[in-house]
């Protein structure tokens, strides 16, 4: 077979190889912007993404720590290599959960509402738990429970803010940042 023949062959396979190397070095750069915008989030925010990997957060917190414009683009470059095994849509939504400009806010909101009419109706109770059949039936009524006693008590609201924070956990599920195995065997 001469090399002609094997061009052409080559020629008539429709087979994809992966995304070339442009597309690769495209999708590195968003996910090194992506890490920027991580670093420069104030460090409340930063510590409400949760699901970052250690060494991604230690790169982050060592980038806010340096001052020289190379060591700043070094680190960049390192946080961008790093974060490449993290799924660019979760990180997006992390950051945006953490920062409120998500459904997470509206989340907070339905969480907020609900946590008023659970403490207000015990009907509210019997409607929650049919909707959502997944959650601890047995936690929320305690919680409930001791989020009315404090409040009948004038005491600080612990219960009242734990209440929150198991209905907002259950309005908005936890993130895998990480991309999944099947994508990391096709890289």
């Amino acid at each position: 077979m001469n090399i002609d023949d094997r061009l052409q062959d080559e020629e008539s396979d429709d087979f994809y190889e992966g995304p070339s190397k442009s597309q690769k070095k495209r999708e590195a750069e968003a996910l090194q912007k992506l890490g920027g915008e991580l670093a420069k989030l104030a460090p409340d925010a930063f510590d409400c993404v949760t699901g970052l990997p250690e060494d991604i957060r230690d790169a982050i917190l060592e980038y806010r720590r340096l001052k020289s414009f190379g060591a700043l683009r070094r680190q960049m470059q390192l946080i961008g290599k790093l974060m490449r095994r993290l799924d660019y849509d979760a990180v997006r939504e992390a950051i945006d959960r953490a920062t409120g400009a998500s459904r997470a806010a509206a989340a907070h909101q339905r969480a907020e509402k609900l946590r008023d009419a659970l403490l207000t109706d015990n009907n509210k109770l019997t409607e929650y738990v049919a909707s959502h059949p997944e959650v601890d039936v047995q936690q929320l009524r305690t919680l409930i429970r001791l989020a009315r006693k404090e409040k009948e008590a004038a005491k600080p609201p612990k219960y009242f803010r734990e209440l929150y924070r198991f209905l907002h956990a259950a309005e908005l599920p936890a993130l895998t940042l990480e991309k999944a195995d099947a994508e990391e065997a096709d890289a």
